[in-house]
């Protein structure tokens, strides 16, 4: 709780909440076409090997994800420590673990796996959903570290066997 009373804290100043609302709402899906617009401006028709395994990846993940939430439950800080204050509606009723972080991750893993150029982009991205979750008290770390684990978990093999069979 206390990493998440820091990132909240984090987030007062009006520049930062107006940017982690702005994250986190990029991450409830408009980042993701400009992903691919970027993808295929890059690499054309090649790109869209790795649309599709970014559009697989998240395809999977969000037919796992809602079994995981109802199944742990967990409250969001907010809800546990009123004092917090959460910075827009949430999307569904528990915390763990993150669906934007997890969507994020999983995206952006087979991105980096075939464009390791993007490498350091891709990080900066996870890292500022994960921050953005904290910060506007949906999440707990926790939350978020599981949603990027569960994120490369399932994009990483994914993408993998997509390019063992399709070059």
């Amino acid at each position: 709780m206390r990493a998440v009373r820091t990132a909240s804290r984090s987030a007062r100043p009006r520049p930062l909440k107006a940017l982690a609302i702005a994250l986190t709402k990029l991450g409830n899906g408009w980042i993701y076409p400009a992903l691919a617009l970027a993808i295929l401006a890059k690499w054309r028709l090649a790109g869209l090997k790795i649309i599709l395994a970014a559009a697989l990846s998240a395809l999977l993940l969000h037919s796992i994800y809602p079994v995981i939430k109802r199944w742990f439950g967990r409250r969001r800080p907010f809800e546990a420590a009123p004092e917090l204050p959460s910075l827009l509606a949430t999307l569904d009723a528990h915390s763990f673990p993150s669906g934007h972080t997890m969507t994020m991750v999983g995206v952006l893993t087979p991105i980096v796996m075939l464009w390791p150029a993007a490498t350091f982009s891709a990080v900066a991205m996870a890292i500022g959903m994960g921050w953005s979750r904290i910060a506007t008290a949906h999440h707990y770390p926790s939350d978020v570290l599981a949603g990027a684990a569960l994120g490369v978990g399932v994009s990483y093999p994914l993408t993998a066997c997509i390019v063992h069979f399709f070059g």
